[in-house]
């Protein structure tokens, strides 16, 4: 991650730059598709989050939803949708920008995410951890043991990452 960038930063950031890929769909799960679902249609699908928090991104605001313990979707500790997209068309707060779950152990091993999600785009490491990326805007982190998912980030679609410099 880049130096000083919180990841819903460096998404409105990349965003900025990049614009919205028209062609390019985002990764989704469970019907959370990143720059296509809304506030709306997540307090439709799962109710109240169980916390929600408000801040300025880039002098943009946003919102953060929190669901934990029985209010995080069934086989995860959490999910966090962050909303707010910068688009070509201007600033739109109720659009999820990018979301984050954290499953159980076992519920999304590497099998089942290459099931899903198919091959990586790319393979790599990040704090001693292994990490496959995806340009449709998935990013998942495995364990120590590099089976479970700990975490994946689901966001627009994303540029290749650039190798580390030498």
């Amino acid at each position: 991650m880049v130096r000083g960038l919180t990841l819903g930063r460096l998404v409105l950031a990349l965003t900025l730059v990049t614009g919205l890929p028209a062609a390019a769909p985002a990764a989704e799960w469970d019907g959370i598709s990143p720059a296509a679902s809304t506030l709306e249609t997540m307090r439709e699908r799962y109710g109240a989050p169980s916390r929600q928090t408000r801040q300025k991104v880039e002098g943009y605001d946003t919102t953060q939803w929190i669901y934990e313990a029985t209010r995080a979707p069934t086989g995860m500790k959490r999910m966090t949708i962050e909303f707010g997209l910068l688009t070509p068309g201007g600033f739109r707060p109720n659009v999820v920008r990018y979301f984050v779950l954290e499953p159980k152990p076992g519920v999304f091993d590497r099998r089942t995410i290459v099931n899903g999600w198919d091959f990586p785009d790319g393979v790599g490491e990040e704090s001693g951890r292994r990490v496959f990326f995806y340009k449709a805007g998935l990013k998942v982190t495995f364990d120590d043991n590099e089976e479970d998912a700990l975490s994946m980030i689901f966001t627009i679609p994303q540029p290749e990452p650039k190798p580390a410099a030498r």
